[in-house]
């Protein structure tokens, strides 16, 4: 996907391309809104403005999107827009020994009975222990304290989705 191609897409084709890369409705709503887009430093920060606009109950709706870290069933399944975005983010998991993907599982549903949304971190680049590690210590947080440390992880994915999808582009024209 170019500059041009997302200035052009018809606002529901607009939506979908938005959504793939956090699916708060208000935020996929505001950059639409704010095209035509003239650099790709201009997308990132009209990007980090409207996250910024975000209240938490729209931070919530962006959470729900994401598959549980190591659940690589119910992301395909359930998560089918962002699914392949998340895999590629999530590949830290793959060469996880079974202990580990279980306690990740186990403490991720105690994380999701404790907060009321999963465990959100931008997981490029990080192993399934460095993830372990980061939820252990974060388990514990006050919900206001977790939803304000997720939104900061969600905007990070946000940014990666949007420097990958333009990427992409260039890599298709190799």
């Amino acid at each position: 996907m170019t500059l041009h191609d997302i200035n052009q897409l018809s606002e529901q084709a607009c939506l979908d391309f938005f959504e793939r890369c956090c699916a708060a409705t208000v935020w996929c709503n505001a950059m639409c809104q704010h095209r035509p887009y003239q650099s790709e430093t201009d997308l990132h920060k009209a990007a980090q403005d409207a996250w910024l606009a975000l209240t938490p109950k729209d931070w919530l709706e962006a959470f729900a999107a994401h598959p549980m870290i190591g659940d690589l069933k119910t992301l395909q399944a359930k998560y089918a827009n962002t699914g392949a975005l998340a895999s590629q983010e999530q590949a830290g998991t793959a060469d996880a020994d079974q202990q580990t993907l279980q306690q990740l599982l186990t403490l991720n549903q105690q994380y999701l009975k404790r907060h009321g949304f999963i465990f959100i971190i931008c997981a490029t680049g990080l192993s399934a222990r460095q993830m372990l590690d980061a939820l252990s210590a974060r388990i514990d947080n006050d919900t206001e304290t977790e939803t304000r440390i997720a939104a900061g992880e969600q905007q990070k994915i946000t940014a990666l989705r949007l420097h990958k999808a333009l990427q992409q582009q260039g890599a298709d024209n190799a």
